[in-house]
């Protein structure tokens, strides 16, 4: 018997590159369990120099990081910011000037509601090389973790993100889409807000049905998580659990 030709094996994937000096990374931290960070993350986590992660990155995640790395939380809740935007980019930009490997860590996927575009234009405007590293947003953690689907071939074929959240100075209002709101779509919305009566009045008045399903899910995926599945006639303020708060409304939404 011939002895294995050698150069027929596959080469074994290497392991994911580390955090490389003066260089950024804006990446995705998941909806908050660890379980939940891509491979590249944890890499990131473990290799960066500074690392600048939201107030929703949780303590568990951020206990991954090496010995030597310095955390410095730039997180922003409830409009009342302990840093500003500017702030974060400062942090950024002298880190990889000084030859730190920087990890902005974001909740959920950073290009998701998660102001990705500002440091971006920050970052190519200053020279700074950088690395967008997805992760898992919440919506579809929520929608894992519920065993309901987002889309379905009889009743949804559109799957909409909003939110209610706006920019400084911007008046918060219900998200706003032209014309009457399309009945086979699962609207997914991050930041809601606290008045879930109101939002659902406004939306049974863009033309969603009353009997309509939804469920607010409150912290997903930490042991904290609180569900109210309702119908969009029926949900009420005071069965929601705390911020942070993610609310998911459409016909194909089936809480088991």
């Amino acid at each position: 018997m011939s002895a294995p030709d050698e150069t027929a094996i596959a080469p074994k994937r290497t392991v994911s590159a580390p955090a490389q000096p003066g260089h950024v990374y804006l990446a995705g931290a998941g909806p908050g369990e660890p379980d939940y960070l891509t491979v590249r993350t944890v890499r990131l986590l473990e290799t960066a120099d500074l690392i600048l992660p939201d107030d929703l990155v949780s303590s568990e995640i951020l206990d991954l990081a090496h010995q030597g790395a310095e955390i410095i939380p730039v997180g922003k809740r409830c409009g009342q910011p302990r840093i500003t935007q500017t702030e974060i980019h400062v942090l950024m930009l002298e880190g990889a000037r000084a030859g730190r490997s920087v990890l902005r860590l974001k909740s959920g996927d950073p290009l998701i509601f998660g102001r990705a575009g500002e440091e971006i234009q920050a970052l190519s405007e200053a020279g700074i090389p950088f690395e967008i590293v997805p992760g898992i947003t919440t919506g579809f953690a929520v929608a894992a973790a519920l065993k309901t689907p987002l889309t379905d071939r009889s009743s949804a074929s559109k799957l909409i993100f909003a939110t209610a959240h706006h920019a400084a100075g911007k008046v918060q209002l219900t998200p706003q889409w032209a014309g009457m709101f399309p009945q086979d779509a699962t609207l997914v919305i991050y930041m809601p807000g606290r008045n879930f009566r109101s939002l659902a009045d406004d939306l049974i008045g863009s033309g969603i049905a009353p009997e309509t399903p939804c469920v607010a899910v409150s912290k997903a995926s930490t042991s904290a998580e609180h569900v109210h599945a309702a119908t969009l006639g029926s949900i009420e303020n005071d069965a929601i659990g705390p911020a942070p708060v993610i609310l998911l409304v459409g016909k194909a939404i089936q809480v088991r």
